[in-house]
């Protein structure tokens, strides 16, 4: 009789997966190696002990950093406005010229240093360019010669502030103008002027601005008679100009 056949579902001894033999470090293939040194998990000398050739490890990347990003520098608003506002002033007389000579019944001086206000309005562009104009008043020293001695300007003036990105800003002013000057608000003598000058303006919100200057304004004065019946030769007097102003747009359009 013939013995029965196994059943079909029992594995044999051979039909069972056998471990893989114990490979000596030394006899790995290079393709082994190779692959782990690629995938970073190798070390030279790990490299050097598998028998191939000596291959430089690949360092690993430097942990990278989060970027901090700088935020971009908005692009300038290209608005029109009208500007305009008011300004303490201070006018400091440097050299009154012939008006108050040095020797003589006239040395007493009948236009010296005073302090007043202006007045002022024009049109701010979308550059950096300003334009308008100022009246403005200053009570003047008349050495009693007058009651009140007003130093009266109409002025045309321009500014140029360059955009460096603060709401501080520095400008350079110019401008022309008439002068007239008596006593109480009178009109005794009249004349020019030019002046320039620098200042710094401060972006206080889009609407308003406050703002320093100092500017050079030499006078062109013609000859008069004052109240005490004095003869007064026609002159340049010098003055050195102070103001503390404060400013305010009103939008007209964009470009």
């Amino acid at each position: 009789m013939t013995a029965p056949a196994a059943p079909p579902d029992r594995e044999t001894e051979s039909d069972l997966p056998r471990a893989a033999p114990d490979v000596p470090a030394g006899a790995r293939t290079g393709e082994a190696a190779g692959e782990r040194i690629d995938a970073g998990l190798a070390t030279p000398t790990e490299g050097a002990a598998q028998g191939n050739e000596a291959t430089p490890a690949q360092p690993l990347p430097p942990p990278v950093k989060p970027g901090v990003e700088l935020a971009a520098r908005p692009p300038p608003l290209h608005v029109e406005y009208v500007q305009y506002g008011v300004a303490l002033v201070a006018e400091i007389s440097l050299d009154p010229g012939a008006v108050c000579p040095r020797s003589g019944p006239l040395y007493s001086c009948i236009l010296g240093s005073g302090g007043g206000l202006a007045i002022r309005g024009g049109y701010r562009s979308p550059g950096p360019w300003y334009f308008g104009g100022a009246y403005q008043f200053t009570k003047m020293d008349s050495s009693n010669l007058y009651r009140l001695g007003i130093f009266q300007q109409l002025r045309a003036e321009m500014r140029y502030l360059p955009d460096i990105g603060y709401r501080a800003a520095p400008y350079f002013s110019a401008g022309i103008g008439g002068i007239v000057y008596g006593n109480e608000w009178g009109v005794e003598t009249g004349g020019a002027l030019i002046f320039s000058g620098v200042g710094v303006e401060l972006e206080v919100s889009r609407r308003a601005v406050l703002g320093v200057s100092c500017v050079y304004r030499p006078v062109l004065i013609s000859g008069w008679k004052d109240t005490a019946n004095y003869e007064r030769a026609t002159a340049i007097a010098q003055f050195v100009g102070f103001e503390l102003l404060l400013e305010v747009r009103t939008e007209l359009g964009r470009r």
